[in-house]
């Protein structure tokens, strides 16, 4: 049997982050299943989802650990089997000048109407012609198979004229 982790870490960005974690995951015969890393504001920050034999979890969990007195920032979950999720996925891309709150707002409407972010990178960007910063958020969203696709569309549109934003929610290529 294996015991299937996800495993979330945030460290200094420098050569070998990536190499101590994975050593840890190897060393106790774990398997890296997937993940999702990447380098912001002078740090490296993931997430990962690993299974390790049974009765090598708690030496991989000590091991792990052993990482927070180096400088990371180790969390490890105990998770169950994949589940087959419902809903329909489809991709949410927003851009708009950027303000304290924008992505607030934006998910806050998804969320009262039950659609789940999925993943999702922001980033700012300069605005083409010396017009400020633009934000820019660009994801998969889980949208209810009962949701009323006409009124989220509606919430979406009315919100994106509030915040003078472009709002698009297109199937999942």
């Amino acid at each position: 049997m294996v015991k299937r982790l996800v495993l979330s870490f945030i460290a200094t960005d420098k050569p070998g982050v990536v190499e101590r974690i994975t050593e840890a995951v190897a060393d106790a015969g774990g398997n890296w299943l997937e993940s999702r890393m990447a380098h912001l504001a002078e740090k490296f920050a993931g997430v990962a989802r690993v299974t390790v034999p049974d009765d090598k979890a708690a030496g991989l969990e000590s091991a792990l650990s052993a990482l927070n007195e180096d400088g990371f920032q180790m969390v490890v979950e105990t998770v169950g089997e994949l589940t087959e999720q419902e809903g329909r996925v489809l991709v949410l891309d927003f851009v708009g000048p950027d303000h304290p709150g924008i992505l607030h707002e934006v998910s806050s409407c998804l969320a009262e109407r039950g659609v789940s972010v999925e993943n999702m990178k922001t980033e700012l960007e300069e605005a083409p012609m010396g017009g400020g910063r633009l934000f820019h958020a660009k994801g998969r969203v889980r949208v209810p198979e009962s949701a009323d696709n006409t009124a989220l569309r509606d919430a979406l549109e009315e919100l994106a004229g509030a915040l003078m934003v472009d709002i698009s929610l297109d199937p999942d290529a």
